[in-house]
Order: structure tokens, then C-alpha cells, then sequence
């Protein structure tokens, strides 16, 4: 159809600008497309000015409400309606294609300035209504109210979540934000504290149990409930309550905690219930734990844990500790007690790690527990007569718990007042025990190793038992009491033992050695298994060692080391002169641990002990050479120890009767000795000597090797009949002896287990009317034996002369002291003289004051010192 563009000029010259942009009529489906400005230009070129002018005074005068409308396509639109798109873009005109130039297109406006009046059509323009707020959140929250009552009925949800959350939006939009929260938190708050505080409540009869179950029951409901809100109020919660009010969240979880938590009557029950899972766990029943695990977990959503049940459930466990430890206390043993304690604790702490209950509550609970498991009952724990079972059974794994268990609570020191009274107790019934005096080092060396162990094992090396367990041993290792054993002097008896062990112990090797102390038996009973273990070579010259650094930790603890020194001496004289050291490297390594320990001075006599030795083989060397250069034959085979008296031991000058033949070579080199050193006087013990017998029996020839005594006197039955008897007082007669030597002599060559004589009659004893036979029927399968005799063994009367003479010894020393102390000081008080003597004799063992008082009362009969009238001393020179 056509049509006049005048006409339509005309027409549009009519319409003001304001009707076209409120114009409401909606276009046909199929608009007409929008003309390219190249040919809207002619028809808005034709417009009259004064119609231009009076369209743009309307202009001015339009609203700005009412300027924009963009109104979608629709069908009723004029095809040839003249209409400028203002939403085009500028290459969607036809025309501009054939501006284009060399490939370049040509950008023509949508618009020319002065161009006059234009009709304009903007698309998608809806005006703006006016609604009233109020109105319209009563009408979005009808619906929204009908959607809350289904989700707090659990019922289907048949609505539009995304309807409901435009509404709210909209509603947020027109400042109505504060009104919708209001009445949500008031829908919700009638819900909460009706039906749902309602089925809570259902279980008030029922056991806390269910009370908690319920309660749970009930908040996971509204937790449900709450993701259909939190939906629905999304953009409430994020842009109205989230910058400056509570969160949707925060409001639910106080709705809950105050009108069901919190509740008067159901408050304790929840709590108690949640105590009562504890409760029903401790007692060994079966606990329900996915009930408790969401239990822990609600109370912390719900804020509560710090506040309601940590206190409570503290205060039910202070009281269920409280009885636990009174009633096992009591019933229980010691080890009983501690490994219960420590299994409490494990299974409390794995509670609260396995239920990830708060770090306030592992550190309050595990303080609780220690306080009266531990500390309240420490009385308990380091109960003497308990601890003493302990350790006599020596239960390191029970002893090691029990130290444990202390330490918690930094108590473990306070077992050393027990530890140290039966170390004290143990170690001194040790010393004094009469009957088993042979065997108190081994007892000492076994009763060390098993401290030692327990220290290091179950004590964990604490300074403080480590210093008890040392001052102990020092402490019994010097007590001393006048006995026989001692001779009645105040002599250290374990000074003397020990000295008696090494000399076992140097004698004997490693065969000598106690199989309980032996380093096999050391790692076969260490509670530390290695790997390697049955690699480890025990070499006997390892085990020697071993045992001698054992006996040096002994040794050690003996203040009074003069009686160690001289019966160490005595020994080592015996060993040296009978050549019994079973290992000369042994012998100087023990010498070398003497003098890392005492000194050079405690050694001095000892090493020259050694010397006298080395010389007197060099001298025989010399003595042996110049014979042969004479060409002069020996009679015997004879060695000579040349010893320093003033190094040695004293020993006991014995009447003997030389043979003329031996007498004859001992004379010959003492000539010889005295050639040589003049002024020079040699003073023979025969006592000490040994020698090699050949003997011809009926059954076979034999080497003995005997005594100088025993020589003697089987030298006496040289050509005699096999039938032939000697008498003892002939025997006596013959050898010079003294009765006590004979008798020894004789009982062991004829009543000891090898037995070259025969006594008549048999028996054990010597009498004066026995006689005695060459024993015919003596046999052995080996060639060369040893007798055994008596006199190698210590005597009861050499014992008690060692220690008078070490009484003595200490008597001068101990008065030496004094007369330097009073030289130097010239007067001096009573107290003073014997702490200064006390001080000044230390290193030789600790002296007693009544002692100290003996010798200056001697001192001052020999005219050493004077006692002033005012108590004091002064020196007399």
C-alpha cells in the first residue's frame, strides 16, 4: 500500500515527543525494519520549523520518568511506520555497503544535529508502575508464609523457591527489608518454641539419653528446614542482615539455644545426657558414638560446648576420678594401681582425641586426672615397704610404669627417700652378713648391676635418684662395726673382700668369674635386645676387664682404703712369689686403674713389687751365666727372689731344718749375692717358697710340685721300705717345724685328695701318735701335679694380723695428722683439731671422733701436745 510521505509528515507533526515515548500500543510481530539515516534524511529535512520549535519546548518540559520506554516487538506495529531504532547498530544499514572503499567502510550517523523533530521508537521500555510497598510485601508474603508452614510441616515442597526468592528480592528493593526479617524471625520463633520445643519435650519422662536424642532429632529437623529458608532469604541474609545485623545462621542457632537448649527443663537433661554417654563408656559398656559425635559436634554449632557441658562434664569427671582413685587405692597392689592410672588416662585422652572434644578440655581433664591419680596419691606411689617389693624383685617394666606415672606431675625425685632407704638397708644386711662373707662382692657387684640398671631403665637416669642411689652405696660401704670378722677394730670389711675378689680374679682369669656376672649374662638379661648380640665375641681377657672396672666402681665407694691396700699387697706378694697370676697384662692393668685412682703415692710399694721382680730374674740370669763360665754345675735348679722389705709384706720368720744338699746352694749364692752388693743382708723365708719333686712310685714316676715344708718332709722317706713307717714326733724332729706348720704340712700330703703318704691311722686330724707310710698305691693319670697345702691359704691368724696392723697404722697416721695440724696452727680448739684432722685424713677414709680423741690423749702422755685450762691445745716443741 502506498502512501503520501507528505501526509505522513503531517501526521507526526501532530504528536507531541511525550506521546511517543508513553505511547503503550505494541507494535506487529513483523516490524518493518528500521530505516538507514541516508533515507530518513529526506522526510525529517521537510519538517516545518515552527513545528520543530514547538516540539523541542515540550521537550524541555518532559519528564524524566516518562522519557524512556522499551517496548518488545509486537505485530500491531505499522510496517511503514517512519521510526529511527535507537538501539541499532551502525553497521546494520543496507546503505552502508556502498560506502565502503577500498575495503574500507564509511561510518555514516544514526543522528544529524539541526536535522528537526524525529519519531523514535525505543524497544523494550516498560514504564514504571507505581506499587505500594506495604501492599505488596503483604502480597509476597502470603506466599511465602504458606511455603514456611510447609517446610516447618515437613511436607512436599510444590511451590517456586525461585519465585519466592524474586518476591523477597522485590521486597528488599523497595526498602521493606527490616519488615520481612521481622517477620521471619517471628514465624520462626513461634515454630521453634511450639511444635519443635514440643517434641523435645515429649521425652522429659524418659532417661537423659533419650532427652539428648530427642534434642538432636529436633536440630538436625531445623537444620533441614533452615536450607529452605537460607534459600528463599538469600538475598535478605547477604545484603540487608550480613553488614550490619546477625546473619540467618546466627539467628537460627540463637532461636534453638534459647527457647530449646536453654530451656529450664531441659538444659540439664541435655547436658546430663551428653555426661551420661561418658558415663555408660567408662563403665564399659557399649557407647552409642555416632550419638555422641553429633552430640560433641551440635554443641559447638550451637555455641554451648564452652559454657554448658565442657564445666559439667568436668565436674561429673572430678567426681568419678575421685571415687575411682579412693576405691583402687585401696584395693589395688602398687602395680596394679599405676598401670589402672595410666590406662584411665590413655582411655580418657582417647576420647577426647577420638570425639575431637576441645583443646581446653583434653588440657583441664588430663590436669584433673593428674591431680588425683597422681598428686593426691602420692603417698601411695612412693610407699616404702611397696616400693621395696619392687625393687627386691627387681621389676624394672613395674618400676619404669610407676617413675612414669611420678614424672607427670615432675614427682619422680620423690622416690629417692625410699630407693635410697633400701639400698641402705639391703646393701648394709650385705656387709654385715657374717656367713657370707666369700660371697658379699658378688652379692655387692650383683646388687650395683641391678641399681644401675633400674636407674638407667626404669629411672630414666634422674639426677636425683642417680645422686641417692651413690650416696647410698658410699654410706653402708663405709659403715663399720666391731665383729669378729674385723677382730674387733673398726676396719672396713668390704675393703678387705674386695681386695680378696680381684685377687680371685687375677688368679683365676675368666674361669673365675661368677656365671651371674659374666658379660653373657649381662646382655641375655638387658631389657635392650640388639640385633647383633650373638656376634659379640666374649673374649677372656674382655671379661677380666669387664669384672675389674665392675670392682673399681666398688672400690670406689671405700672411704678406709688402707685395708684394701694391704691386703691387696699381701695378695699380690703371694701371686708374684708363687707365680699365680694368671695374666701379667692383667696384673698391670689393674696397677694402672689403682694409680688413675689413688695416685701415684698409693701405688708406689705395689709397682715396686713388680720391680723386685724383673731384678731378681735378671739377677738370677747373672748368677746362672757367670756358674756356667766356671764351669760349674749347679746341684739344683735354683731361683731366688730378691725382695724389697720396706715394698713387701711382713711375714713371720719360720724355724726350718734345711736340707744339707739345698742349704748348700742357698749358701753358695748368697756368697755370690753378697760379692756383688756389700753391706747387703738377705733374710731368708722359706716359708714362701716352692719347688718340683721327682717322685718314683710302684705305679709310675711323677713330678710333684709342693712347698718348701712339704719338700722337706717327703724328702724324710727317701730310702725307705714301702712298709716302713715314720712317726710325727720324728717328722718334727727332723724338719724343725712348729707343731701348727707340721700339722698343715702333713694333712696335705696325707689326708687331702692327692696323697703321696699314708697316715695310721686314717682320719682328717693330726695327732702326735699317727705314723706315716709312702703311699704305694699313689696314681694319676697326669705326670706333673700340684699338692694343694694349707699354707698357700690365708690363716685366721694372718687375717687378724693384717688387720691390727692396719688398725695400728691408722692409729699413727691419724696422730701424725694431729702433731702437723698443731705445728702449723701452734693452739687450736678441741672441735677444731677434729674437723681439721677429719678433713686432712679424708683421703684415707673417714676417721671416727672417738678415735681421733684416743690419739690425742696419746699424743698428749708422749708429750706431744698440752691441754691449755681453757680447752685449747698448743705444741710442745
Amino acid at each position: 500500500m502506498s502512501s503520501n510521505p507528505g501526509d505522513k509528515k503531517r501526521k507526526h507533526s501532530s504528536q507531541s515527543i511525550k506521546d511517543l515515548f508513553t505511547h503503550q500500543s505494541k507494535p506487529k510481530t513483523a516490524a518493518a525494519p528500521p530505516l538507514s539515516p541516508s533515507a530518513k534524511r529526506p522526510k525529517l529535512d521537510s519538517c516545518n520549523n515552527a513545528n520543530d520549535t514547538h516540539e523541542r519546548d515540550k521537550e524541555r518540559n518532559m519528564s524524566t520518568a516518562n522519557m524512556y520506554h522499551f517496548p518488545s516487538k509486537r505485530a500491531d506495529m505499522p510496517a511503514n511506520a517512519d521510526v529511527v531504532e535507537i538501539t541499532s547498530s551502525p553497521d546494520s544499514s543496507p546503505a552502508k555497503a556502498a560506502g565502503q572503499k577500498n575495503g574500507l567502510r564509511r561510518m555514516t550517523p544514526n543522528m544529524h544535529a539541526n536535522s528537526g523533530p524525529k519519531r523514535m521508537l525505543v524497544k523494550n521500555f516498560k514504564a514504571a508502575r507505581k506499587i505500594d510497598p506495604k501492599a505488596y510485601l503483604d502480597q509476597v508474603w502470603e506466599k511465602v508464609d504458606k511455603a514456611l508452614d510447609t517446610i516447618f510441616a515437613s511436607g512436599s515442597i510444590d511451590f517456586s523457591l525461585e519465585e519466592l526468592y524474586r518476591g523477597v528480592e522485590n521486597v528488599c528493593r523497595q526498602g521493606m527489608a527490616e519488615d520481612v526479617c521481622a517477620r521471619l524471625v517471628a514465624k520462626c520463633n513461634k515454630y521453634v518454641g511450639g511444635p519443635l520445643k514440643d517434641k523435645v519435650k515429649e521425652g522429659l519422662g524418659k532417661l537423659n539419653v533419650d532427652v539428648l536424642r530427642g534434642t538432636l532429632q529436633a536440630w538436625n529437623i531445623w537444620n533441614e528446614q533452615l536450607k529452605y529458608i537460607y534459600w528463599i532469604f538469600c538475598y535478605l541474609d547477604r545484603d540487608f542482615l550480613l553488614p550490619k545485623h546477625q546473619s540467618l545462621h546466627d539467628v537460627a542457632v540463637e532461636l534453638f539455644r534459647s527457647i530449646i537448649f536453654e530451656h529450664q527443663k531441659l538444659n540439664s537433661k541435655i547436658v546430663d545426657g551428653a555426661c551420661d554417654l561418658i558415663a555408660i563408656d567408662r563403665a564399659g559398656k557399649d557407647l552409642d558414638r555416632e550419638l555422641f559425635e553429633k552430640t560433641v559436634k551440635m554443641f559447638h554449632e550451637l555455641q554451648v560446648y564452652t559454657k554448658h557441658f565442657e564445666p559439667r562434664m568436668l565436674e561429673l569427671s572430678q567426681t568419678y576420678v575421685f571415687d575411682w582413685s579412693n576405691a583402687a587405692s585401696q584395693e589395688k597392689t602398687l602395680p596394679q594401681y599405676v598401670k589402672a592410672a595410666r590406662d584411665l588416662m590413655d582411655s580418657e585422652m582417647e576420647r577426647v582425641e577420638l570425639f575431637r572434644l576441645d583443646n581446653s578440655t583434653k588440657r583441664d581433664l588430663l590436669r584433673l586426672l593428674e591431680d588425683h591419680l597422681i598428686s593426691r596419691k602420692e603417698s601411695r606411689l612412693v610407699n616404702q615397704d611397696e616400693l621395696a617389693d619392687l625393687l627386691e624383685d627387681n621389676a624394672v617394666e613395674h618400676l619404669e610404669q610407676l617413675y612414669s606415672l611420678l614424672e607427670r606431675r615432675k614427682l619422680g625425685a620423690r622416690l629417692r627417700l625410699s630407693f635410697t632407704k633400701w639400698i641402705d638397708d639391703t646393701g648394709t644386711a650385705i656387709v654385715f652378713d657374717d656367713k657370707e662373707q666369700d660371697n658379699m662382692v658378688v652379692k655387692l657387684l650383683c646388687l650395683k648391676r641391678q641399681l644401675d640398671t633400674i636407674w638407667k631403665k626404669s629411672f630414666h637416669r634422674n639426677t636425683e635418684l642417680g645422686h641417692g642411689l651413690r650416696e647410698s652405696f658410699e654410706a653402708f660401704m663405709n659403715k663399720t662395726k666391731k665383729s669378729s670378722s674385723t677382730w674387733n677394730t673398726d676396719n672396713s670389711k668390704p675393703g678387705e673382700m674386695i681386695a680378696k675378689y680381684v685377687d680371685m680374679l687375677l688368679r683365676g682369669g675368666a674361669k673365675a668369674i661368677p656365671t651371674q656376672l659374666t658379660r653373657k649374662e649381662e646382655v641375655k638379661t638387658s631389657l635392650v635386645e640388639e640385633e647383633d648380640n650373638e656376634d659379640v665375641v666374649f673374649d677372656e681377657d674382655t671379661e677380666v676387664n669387664n669384672q675389674l672396672d665392675q670392682v673399681l666402681d666398688l672400690f670406689r665407694f671405700v672411704h678406709g682404703k688402707a685395708v684394701f691396700e694391704a691386703f691387696y699387697k699381701k695378695d699380690l706378694a703371694r701371686r708374684l712369689l708363687m707365680g699365680r697370676s694368671a695374666s701379667a697384662d692383667a696384673e698391670r692393668s689393674m696397677l694402672a686403674r689403682l694409680k688413675t685412682e689413688c695416685g701415684a703415692g698409693f701405688t708406689s710399694n705395689l709397682e715396686q713389687m713388680f720391680k723386685d721382680i724383673e731384678l731378681a730374674r735378671e739377677e738370677m740370669s747373672s748368677y746362672k751365666a757367670i756358674a756356667e763360665e766356671r764351669n760349674e754345675k749347679l746341684a739344683l735348679d735354683l731361683n731366688v727372689n730378691i725382695l724389697s722389705a720396706s715394698a713387701w709384706p711382713t711375714y713371720p720368720d719360720v724355724t726350718v731344718i734345711i736340707p744339707a744338699q739345698i742349704k748348700s746352694a742357698i749358701d753358695k749364692f748368697e756368697m755370690h749375692y753378697k760379692s756383688k752388693h756389700s753391706g747387703r743382708k738377705l733374710d731368708w723365708k722359706h716359708a714362701l717358697a716352692h719347688c718340683q719333686v721327682k717322685a718314683n712310685f710302684p705305679k709310675g714316676k711323677k713330678e710333684l710340685v709342693v712347698s718348701s715344708f712339704q719338700a722337706i718332709v717327703l724328702l724324710l722317706f727317701n730310702g725307705l721300705e714301702d712298709d716302713e713307717h715314720l712317726d710325727y714326733n720324728y717328722l718334727k724332729e727332723a724338719t724343725g717345724l712348729p707343731p701348727s706348720e707340721l700339722n698343715r704340712t702333713l694333712q696335705s700330703l696325707a689326708c687331702a685328695k692327692l696323697r703321696p703318704l699314708t697316715k695310721h691311722p686314717k682320719g682328717r686330724d693330726i695327732n702326735p701318735t699317727d705314723t706315716f707310710t709312702v703311699n704305694t698305691h699313689f696314681s694319676d693319670p697326669k705326670y706333673r701335679m700340684k699338692i694343694n697345702t694349707v699354707q698357700l691359704k690365708e690363716t685366721q691368724q694372718e687375717n687378724k694380723e693384717t688387720h691390727e696392723r692396719v688398725a695400728a697404722d691408722r692409729n699413727y697416721e691419724t696422730q701424725a695428722a694431729i702433731v702437723r695440724i698443731l705445728k702449723a696452727r701452734k693452739r687450736i680448739t678441741h672441735s677444731e683439731l677434729v674437723a681439721e684432722t677429719i678433713r686432712v685424713t679424708k683421703s684415707r677414709g673417714t676417721l671416727d671422733i672417738s678415735g681421733i680423741k684416743r690419739n690425742i690423749d696419746r699424743l698428749i702422755e708422749k708429750d706431744y701436745l698440752e691441754r691449755e685450762d681453757d680447752g685449747t691445745y698448743s705444741y710442745i716443741a
